[in-house]
């Protein structure tokens, strides 16, 4: 996915932007980049390869020579940036977090004249963030350009934008990623993770509404354009790829995972299908606290049986090879034979997508000991691939696991009945649960419904993009 921080003031910001950075880096794992403007030295941009090595360890020796009263810094998952851009807005820089479904028709519509070209990337794909200023350029003015872009765009677009003495923040066009601003004596941020500024000393003050455009100096922030009503925040904000301290339209994350851990042990034992097991435990890092919900309402001792081990492999996810990232994966799950041995236990992850690293967690606890292993997913099951951010994207829906065992199960006429396989009261979905228990290895597999989500997020149904479990807009 992505992630940005950026700061204006009365001093040297730079390293409010560095730190305020670093604490995205939980939303990519690729690219990472910083920018900033200083009366001296002009613009400046930074940017490094994170794929095997963190943001700090790559940017430290770079803030010696960086640094200014306006800053932005960002966390991506996919292309290069912040990218410097000189135009007839002036010199700006720019990062953005989002997806580009049309971005092929957008170039090609940009190829019709004459004396236009874009550089490409080595997979030979345009860069989305230049395609992005190249369509903030066709207006008059940052706030008609950054709409026109955000209008055109086929996907979602959340942004910032680095002037000489400005930020210009701007929330996707139906809100599906938060920004949040901060406010301290010297001057102001902007930024995702609400955590980031409230840990560097700035106080949130404001945060955007569903496609509003905001200026940001050292002395305030002005309105470029008002919100939309509409609204589709990512649910997977809090199941997934949230920070545990940070609040997204007023709702915490930790707070929020504890209580769709207990839902759904409410919910199971309400229906009679709660396992006996020995320990409640979650899949490290995201599904603790779903799993510390489940346990504390199940009145089942939670506990941890295996232990992620991080300082030297943070991201399981990095290497780019899967074979890689699964051996990473195995090495990283360091077991508690005492919490293991002869133990019927009940793991709950925040998510289950392909299943891949999930199937090699149970054979290891099988290997470690396990008597009994269940498996409980805290999220509906994911049925399409993301078409507004990164997560789950993929080539195909048949990447998806629950969308391969369907068409093992039924052929191309299962496909047809998507919504009832992800109902597990109906036959197929009972049949798909069975289905995924036999190849993974689980003694039984219990997903949180939708309406379950829903109300540990606790927003209305409407506000909340749940298109990975419903294929719905």
């Amino acid at each position: 996915m992505g992630g940005f921080f950026g700061a204006v003031s009365r001093k040297d910001c730079k390293y409010d932007v560095f730190f305020g950075t670093d604490y995205h880096s939980h939303l990519g794992a690729k690219r990472a980049g910083l920018a900033f403007y200083d009366a001296d030295r002009g613009f400046q941009r930074q940017i490094h390869n994170i794929e095997n090595t963190p943001f700090r360890t790559k940017f430290e020796g770079d803030l010696t020579k960086l640094g200014g009263t306006v800053g932005i810094g960002c966390i991506s998952d996919t292309d290069p940036q912040p990218l410097l851009v000189r135009s007839h807005l002036g010199m700006f820089a720019l990062s953005t977090v989002g997806i580009i479904n049309n971005a092929e028709e957008l170039v090609e519509a940009s190829f019709s004249g004459p004396g236009h070209q874009f550089m490409a990337m080595s997979s030979g794909q345009v860069n989305p963030t230049e395609l992005t200023a190249a369509l903030i350029n066709h207006e008059g003015t940052f706030a008609d350009g950054i709409r026109y872009a955000q209008d055109t765009i086929q996907g979602s677009s959340t942004l910032l934008l680095l002037t000489k003495d400005s930020i210009i923040a701007a929330r996707d066009k139906m809100g599906r990623l938060p920004i949040v601003i901060g406010k301290n004596d010297d001057g102001y941020c902007a930024c995702m993770e609400s955590f980031a500024c409230q840990k560097l000393g700035y106080q949130p003050c404001y945060n955007l509404g569903p496609g509003e455009i905001v200026q940001i100096t050292a002395d305030g922030f002005t309105q470029l354009a008002a919100p939309g009503e509409k609204m589709k925040i990512c649910a997977f904000l809090w199941s997934y790829y949230g920070y545990p301290n940070s609040n997204y339209e007023g709702i915490n994350v930790e707070v929020m995972r504890c209580r769709n851990g207990e839902i759904m042990a409410r919910n199971e034992k309400e229906a009679g299908i709660m396992p006996d097991v020995d320990y409640i435990a979650g899949v490290p890092d995201s599904g603790l606290p779903h799993a510390i919900g489940y346990a504390n309402a199940s009145h089942a001792p939670f506990a941890r049986p295996f232990i992620k081990y991080t300082p030297t492999w943070a991201r399981s996810f990095t290497p780019s090879n899967q074979e890689m990232r699964n051996l990473v994966a195995e090495m990283k799950q360091i077991p508690v034979p005492e919490l293991i041995q002869d133990k019927k236990l009940l793991l709950v992850d925040d998510s289950i997508v392909r299943g891949t690293q999930l199937r090699e967690t149970v054979d290891f606890l099988y290997r470690s000991g396990a008597k009994e292993v269940h498996m409980r997913s805290a999220c509906p099951p994911i049925m399409y691939g993301c078409k507004y951010l990164n997560f789950s994207r993929s080539n195909s829906d048949m990447e998806l696991l629950t969308r391969k065992k369907i068409q093992e199960l039924e052929g191309n006429e299962g496909q047809k009945h998507v919504a009832e396989y992800a109902d597990a009261s109906t036959h197929r979905g009972k049949c798909l649960l069975k289905s995924i228990c036999e190849e993974m290895g689980f003694d039984s597999l219990g997903y949180q419904s939708l309406d379950g989500l829903l109300e540990a997020i606790g927003l209305d149904r409407d506000k909340i993009c749940t298109y990975c479990w419903t294929g719905e807009e």
